[in-house]
């Protein structure tokens, strides 16, 4: 039995890390936190200053007990968690569950997955760091709390199975306003003026060379331009001075966790939660360094291979030494930024997912080590000999690339402006022939909504969680119904096009998409509301600045400075009484607006989050007949429903006539609008509208399902029929009391007996891997 025990939290990281060390060790993995808080109640002694409650998950008392034997049978146990407060904590409690004597036990901590990194640890443990282990239990017993005493008052107060967290709740309120900004915005217009003019000299095609400048200022309204337009009809055009001036750009820091989820969302079109994925895998794998870091830090080893490997790959004028520093107060997840763990691997093995992050990790941190890239900036002003106003033109020549020889950062912007190339040769007092000026009017642009990289980059930016915090609190609003990401159509706009050509001016009105969007966040109705009762009720939760204030004193905790148990006390004073004051305050009604009449009924219509999601209602409880409700459709939202809008809705279900002697109605139900006929349902696609779909459109989506289910069973058997062989998305499978089964692509779906499917289900059954339900709308 070897004498070490080495126990990291996860199987990837142990297999890594047994490469390094020799026979005298063996590596284990926890799976994660082996205990939590308890579930039966709140999990928290408040009794015994907060203290709280652990226990170990009933799937974790096998590991549990295979670390126990280990450790027993071992001379020296090695706690090599993550560096950061949850690794510390995940230490802290395998050395409580598994009674780990002090003088056995030691911890060590290395931020790469290298020999050199394990060995040096190994060289150099300390003790477990208990400030870090209690600062994890602060933000672990403070967020319980909140979501224990919050979470019931909503399902009081608006519906069932809401939940409430401290960041979540936060992050969901920067999302309501963003689209409340949104919804108020008013675009203002002004007119953008462009020429083009023609110089002396030719192309190598014979061609006069064109010049585009711009006006240096926009304006506002038709008339200024029209009569801008006319003073340029015989205006003379001229060049009144050149200015050259050299600009240097300077590369990005190495990356942070906040800005690889950001990047790798702008270039590689990863989701917060895929790309800490896959950096995980690269980190377990000793590919790179560790991934949840608010340092923009370098070794002086990372620095030292980064110079060699720019000199080898691009010259002796590449390399420029730099040292980064976080502007993140409290920056205590790790020591050093992401970075591959070799600076010599350009590239890596593994899944393409992997390939792509790792090219991002390598390019972005080599770039950040390059010299500044050097360019020329040229703009010439064009005078206008009838008027004051002045074109401006501008080109820019790339004179050395630089750190642009690898990288370069992308942006959240999109901007208008074109990418100005080199300007042609010019010179003082030329005169210019024009060709045609263009004025389009241009709308100032609403503010965007925030995807999930710009979010991070927000929460970050106000202090709001940590970098291990982003991606989870990320997931959690979506996963909680609070918030979607999708996509959104564009909308057609029309616009003005003024161009003077030849003394000529045409007006013009044409189209433009616009406001088209894609992996945005948007609020759900059930976030808004929540968002709107979490902030009339509990202003502090909902505060930026509290919450930030809470990371700050959790910072403070992890340096020793302030003791765990009086941060809760102190929040618990204030916010308990809040929520009991809640619960007796009947006034406020959650979500409901009332948006008029019935003109026909005089029956009050309001809008309101049901059981299922957003409903209209006609009628009140109080009333002798009962209250009629009918779902939203799609794209409609309780923020901007209208009376009209209401109405329409509630004159779901519509008959549309009767089909084989049965009745053919439409409605919108809690899966959305939906065809009846003959008691069997069929889905409307998202092209229809349950509210004008005719009668023959119905009859042909009623008879290509009939068509579609013919097709889906490939064979039943008379003598048990509960087993089907069903064709489906992902090909043939075998459907059985609610639960799916494979078949290999080996057999014939159609020829197989009902004994090989028996024989199929008990074999998959007494596997390890879970079985998929079939949910079933009812």
């Amino acid at each position: 039995m070897p004498k070490n025990l080495v126990i990291v939290e996860s199987p990837a990281k142990a297999k890594t890390i047994e490469k390094f060390l020799g026979k005298d060790y063996s590596v284990l993995s926890s799976f994660g936190h082996i205990r939590d808080l308890s579930e039966k109640g709140l999990g928290i002694d408040f009794e015994h200053d907060y203290r709280p409650v652990y226990v170990v998950p009933k799937d974790k008392a096998k590991v549990v007990s295979e670390l126990k034997k280990a450790s027993k049978d071992a001379d020296t146990v090695w706690l090599a968690s993550d560096e950061d407060r949850e690794g510390e904590a995940i230490s802290w409690h395998l050395s409580e569950v598994l009674e780990l004597p002090k003088e056995k036990t030691k911890r060590i901590v290395f931020h790469e997955i290298t020999k050199p990194a394990i060995l040096n640890a190994i060289e150099h443990p300390r003790e477990i760091d208990i400030n870090l282990v209690d600062a994890q239990q602060a933000r672990r017993v403070l967020d319980r709390i909140v979501g224990f005493e919050l979470s019931p008052v909503l399902w009081k107060k608006i519906k069932p199975s809401l939940s409430a967290g401290r960041v979540q709740s936060v992050a969901v309120r920067l999302i309501v306003d963003r689209e409340r900004e949104i919804q108020q915005f008013k675009p203002e217009a002004s007119y953008r003026i462009t020429a083009e003019f023609l110089l002396s000299e030719k192309d190598k095609n014979g061609k006069a060379i064109v010049l585009k400048a711009e006006l240096q200022n926009r304006l506002k309204t038709k008339e200024e331009v029209m009569l801008f337009l006319e003073k340029c009809k015989n205006a003379e055009f001229n060049i009144e001075n050149i200015v050259t001036k050299p600009v240097k750009k300077s590369p990005a820091a190495p990356f942070t966790t906040s800005t690889l989820q950001q990047e790798a969302a702008r270039k590689l079109g990863f989701s917060v939660n895929q790309t800490m994925r896959v950096a995980q895998s690269l980190y377990e794998a000793g590919k790179i360094t560790y991934m949840r870091t608010d340092s923009m830090n370098l070794s002086e080893l990372a620095l030292n291979s980064a110079q060699e490997e720019i000199i080898s790959m691009a010259g002796d004028r590449y390399p420029k030494r730099r040292h980064y520093h976080t502007k993140s107060k409290g920056a205590q997840e790790a020591h050093e930024a992401i970075r591959p763990s070799y600076m010599n691997a350009h590239e890596t093995s593994g899944t393409a997912q992997e390939k792509r992050l790792y090219d991002l990790i390598w390019k972005r941190t080599i770039a950040s080590q390059m010299a500044d890239a050097e360019l020329e900036r040229t703009t010439a002003t064009i005078n206008i000999s009838t008027t004051k106003e002045k074109f401006v033109a501008t080109g820019e020549v790339l004179k050395f690339d630089g750190f642009l020889r690898v990288y370069l950062e992308s942006t959240d912007e999109d901007g208008e402006q074109e990418n100005s190339g080199m300007l042609p040769p010019l010179s003082a007092g030329e005169v210019l022939q024009i060709d045609e000026i263009t004025a389009q009017e241009r709308f100032t642009q609403k503010p965007a909504r925030y995807t999930e990289a710009s979010l991070v980059r927000k929460l970050e930016e106000l202090g709001i969680g940590r970098p291990s915090t982003y991606a989870p609190t990320i997931s959690t609003v979506q996963n909680r119904g609070y918030v979607e990401k999708g996509d959104r159509e564009g909308e057609i706009r029309p616009y003005n096009l003024l161009v003077l050509k030849k003394g000529i001016i045409k007006d013009e009105i044409k189209e433009e998409t616009v406001n088209a969007e894609k992996a945005k966040l948007f609020p759900t109705d059930t976030g808004i509301v929540v968002n709107d009762f979490l902030s009339h009720f509990f202003p502090n939760i909902m505060d930026y600045n509290f919450t930030a204030s809470v990371e700050k004193e959790f910072d403070e905790i992890a340096e020793g400075k302030v003791k765990w148990e009086k941060t809760i006390d102190d929040f618990y004073k204030d916010f308990h009484p809040t929520v009991e004051a809640s619960k007796v305050k009947t006034e406020f009604k959650v979500g409901e607006t009332l948006l008029g009449n019935d003109p026909e009924t005089g029956k009050p219509v309001s809008v309101k989050i049901g059981r299922y999601g957003p409903v209209v209602q006609i009628g009140s409880p109080e009333s002798d007949e009962k209250p009629r409700f009918a779902s939203l459709l799609k794209g409609q939202s309780i923020e901007t429903m209208t009376l009209e809008e209401a109405l329409d809705l509630l004159k779901l279900p519509r008959k549309l006539g009767e089909f084989e002697g049965k009745e053919i109605s439409v409605a919108v139900g809690r899966f959305g609008p939906y065809i009846r006929h003959d008691n069997k349902f069929v889905s409307l696609p998202k092209t229809d509208n349950p509210l004008s779909v005719s009668y023959e459109r119905a009859v042909e989506l009623i008879e290509s399902k009939r068509e579609e289910d013919r097709n889906k069973v490939i064979k039943s058997f008379a003598e048990n029929e509960d087993l089907l062989i069903l064709n489906g998305r992902y090909g043939p499978y075998i459907s059985y009391k609610k639960n799916n089964y494979k078949i290999p692509k080996t057999q014939d779906p159609t020829t197989l007996t009902l004994e090989e499917c028996l024989k199929l289900i008990e074999e998959q059954d007494s596997s390890d891997k879970p079985k998929r339900k079939r949910f079933v709308k009812k």
